[in-house]
């Protein structure tokens, strides 16, 4: 709905006569809408006379002897000394459905633009999402199919200790280098049920350390350990022209006069594991033993030994 409303002329002092409100130049209209209100000032009239008219009724006697009235040229034309409006408050009611706004057609091109607007990837954007989503099923397939192995053959942990130690080729009562020669057995449990171990030759090794000293080093044979089994596995091991140091010599007499010399043995054996008809690819199994035996003697007695080992599946 929309409400004109008219702006009363500014106060005067004397009335205006029929003439004069011809003249009036201080007509107003607002047009007040639902959502805002604008104001409109509209000068009908503009001349001198009408200026000096309001002035001469705002400021009776001040400057007259310096007005001249205008010439007849530009006198105004001769009205019916009827008012323009007659004052008062007109209201309009427009309905809203008949009050439209017109877009610029410009605006119609641009949206069937982006409406027709096809969105664009690129190639590689395409081969990455592609990629990563079957990657992503593929570890999903993976982590299923490693369940269900788990649950329908139920595997467990292999185990590794040492029986026997044999030394032979160290002589602590002078300062000579030392080639040593060991001998040990070691004993391998495979308690799985569905499950044989297979220890490759190639690649495999074992090494025997005194603190930071390689006293000795050599291989394991090639062997299959079917399921339920246990293997005791004897390897030699030989070192030779090692210089002890001073420090080294009189710990390792000292520890050997209190019974008590701290070894330690690592095994590096590949391995492919069978599974019902289906062998895996090769995994290295890292086998670290702490072993104390009394001396370096041809029957040495074990003391206290502890194994433990991890599995790099590549």
């Amino acid at each position: 709905m929309f409400v004109f409303r008219r702006i009363k002329s500014p106060p005067v002092l004397q009335p205006l006569t029929s003439t004069e409100s011809e003249l009036q130049g201080w007509v107003g209209w607002s047009m007040i809408g639902k959502n805002g209100a604008g104001l409109y000032w509209i000068s009908n009239i503009l001349n001198p006379q009408l200026d000096r008219t309001m002035a001469d009724r705002l400021h009776p006697g001040a400057d007259s002897d310096q007005f001249q009235p205008p010439p007849d040229a530009v006198k105004p034309p001769p009205s019916d000394d009827k008012p323009l409006l007659p004052q008062g408050t007109y209201v309009i009611q427009i309905p809203k459905d008949q009050v439209y706004r017109i877009p610029p057609p410009e605006n119609s091109h641009k949206m069937k633009k982006l409406a027709n607007r096809k969105p664009k990837r690129s190639c590689c954007c395409r081969c990455l999402c592609w990629t990563i989503a079957a990657a992503f099923i593929f570890l999903i397939l993976l982590a299923v199919a490693a369940g269900i192995l788990y649950l329908v053959f139920r595997p467990e942990k292999l185990k590794y200790s040492i029986d026997s130690i044999s030394v032979a080729g160290i002589n602590l009562t002078s300062s000579a280098p030392i080639s040593p020669r060991l001998t040990v057995n070691i004993r391998a449990e495979n308690p799985n049920d569905k499950l044989s171990v297979f220890y490759i030759g190639k690649g495999n090794s074992v090494d025997v350390h005194y603190g930071d000293v390689n006293l000795c080093n050599g291989v394991l044979p090639t062997f299959a350990q079917s399921a339920n089994n246990v293997t005791v596995i004897q390897t030699a091991l030989r070192g030779s022209n090692i210089m002890l140091a001073r420090d080294v010599h009189s710990r390792l007499v000292k520890q050997e006069r209190e019974r008590r010399v701290p070894l330690k043995l690592k095994v590096k054996a590949p391995v492919k594991i069978k599974i019902g008809a289906v062998k895996t690819w090769e995994i290295k199994v890292t086998v670290m033993c702490d072993v104390a035996v009394d001396r370096f003697i041809q029957k040495s007695k074990i003391v206290s030994k502890s194994c433990d080992y991890r599995v790099d599946l590549w």
